[in-house]
């Protein structure tokens, strides 16, 4: 199962790096910690809209450009998973002979 603070987490790593940036450049662009925002790029920690705005700010980013890039690497990644049917609790299963 992809999460989505991981996909997250690569996408703004894959562009900080592109643009051939440091996390200490982005951190103190963005007001937020070097550990935090290493966490974030790592997936371990989910962002706040307002440090998502704010980590696109520094990084020049448009947030619907990230939140785009996210969602279709979500969706690709849903296409390529097997279908996992749900289990039916079995407490509420109606036996024909009991109907």
């Amino acid at each position: 199962m992809t999460l989505l603070r991981r996909e997250l987490g690569d996408v703004l790593r894959e562009r900080r790096r592109a643009q051939g940036r440091t996390l200490r450049e982005i951190s103190a662009t963005a007001a937020v910690s070097l550990g935090y925002l290493s966490e974030i790029e790592r997936g371990e920690k989910e962002a706040s809209s307002e440090l998502l705005a704010s980590i696109c700010g520094a990084l020049q980013l448009p947030l619907s450009k990230v939140l785009s890039d996210v969602s279709s690497r979500m969706a690709e990644s849903e296409e390529l998973a097997p279908a996992v049917p749900l289990p039916v609790p079995t407490d509420t299963v109606v036996s024909a002979s009991a109907a």
